[in-house]
């Protein structure tokens, strides 16, 4: 909003959505604050129609009038999810009946492809993080596992020493270094077994020579924290984009970007689609076949690159 303009003011309706969304349905302040931006169309538009009165067209219409502003596909998708709840709130509170944004949909979103290291980038991050201390010791088996097996950060901290079961507890991931395999509960509940490099091996194997230094409570964890509690994905999210920064590497470099290069590497080497998709634990192919895209782009600049005729000079 510009200096010297009135912040726009919410139709009562809209002002008594957010109220009850607030107080009963307690919704967060940053939801709250999202749906007040939403409704500041509306509210303009019941200026001159009355709630009851309005229909698709009108909706239509402002929704076109989201797109040629250049909104997102997201942020239109946003603005009708709330439109949509608040004449599902009227009907409740109000003599409405119609929801005229049922029906209603926004734009289609562009898939936007996975980002993926570059080999070398990818070789430079885990190869990086080599040092004596255990807290070094950890990310270099954490980093080398992720990239190695293609783990989601989920599934890593999950991972403990050995399989273990009792009473109270049982083991979703554990790692099998002498059978070099990590075995890991996924999505869905399907479990699943990876191999793991030897690289990652070497790295979990000097891991596992600083772990009783901060073994306490925590018998089961395969990576611990320096306070001896099970690594948290928040932690390692945190420890991988510091050490990616730390080394200049400028892509923004979180764990999933580990299991991205991982797809994307392994299918530029072997070709074998299905092999991935078993791999990373999708359920369908579908999933999958975005790395398709990822190949093509790595094979598209490849000839850009070294081909003489690839471009008009």
């Amino acid at each position: 909003m510009n200096p010297g303009e009135t912040a726009p003011v919410l139709h009562p309706d809209c002002i008594s959505f957010l109220e009850y969304l607030s107080h009963i349905r307690k919704y967060s302040p940053h939801t709250i604050k999202s749906y007040h931006n939403d409704l500041i169309a509306l509210s303009q538009l019941f200026a001159t129609t009355a709630p009851a009165e309005v229909s698709a067209v009108h909706i239509r219409k402002l929704a076109s009038q989201l797109h040629s502003q250049q909104l997102q596909p997201r942020s239109i998708a946003r603005h009708l999810s709330c439109w949509r709840g608040f004449f599902a709130w009227l009907s409740n509170h109000r003599d409405v009946s119609n929801n005229p944004v049922l029906g209603i949909k926004a734009p289609k979103q562009g898939k936007s492809l996975p980002k993926a290291l570059s080999v070398d980038e990818a070789v430079h991050l885990v190869e990086g993080s080599l040092g004596d201390s255990a807290a070094q010791a950890a990310d270099h088996a954490m980093f080398e596992l992720l990239y190695s097996s293609g783990l989601r950060v989920s599934e890593l901290v999950n991972l403990d020493l050995a399989y273990h079961r009792d009473a109270t507890y049982t083991s979703s991931g554990w790692i099998d270094l002498a059978e070099q395999m990590v075995h890991v509960t996924g999505k869905g509940n399907k479990s699943r077994e990876v191999p793991v490099g030897a690289a990652a091996v070497t790295a979990l194997q000097t891991w596992l020579t600083h772990r009783p230094t901060l073994l306490k409570s925590e018998k089961n964890a395969l990576f611990l924290t320096a306070r001896g509690t099970r690594m948290s994905a928040r932690l390692v999210q945190l420890r991988i984009k510091a050490h990616a920064q730390k080394l200049g590497i400028k892509s923004e470099v979180h764990p999933h970007v580990l299991r991205h290069s991982f797809a994307s590497h392994v299918l530029q080497s072997s070709g074998d689609l299905r092999a991935v998709q078993e791999l990373l634990g999708h359920a369908s192919l579908t999933s999958t076949q975005v790395y398709t895209a990822l190949d093509f782009q790595h094979l598209s600049q490849t000839y850009d690159a070294a081909h003489p005729r690839a471009k008009i000079k």
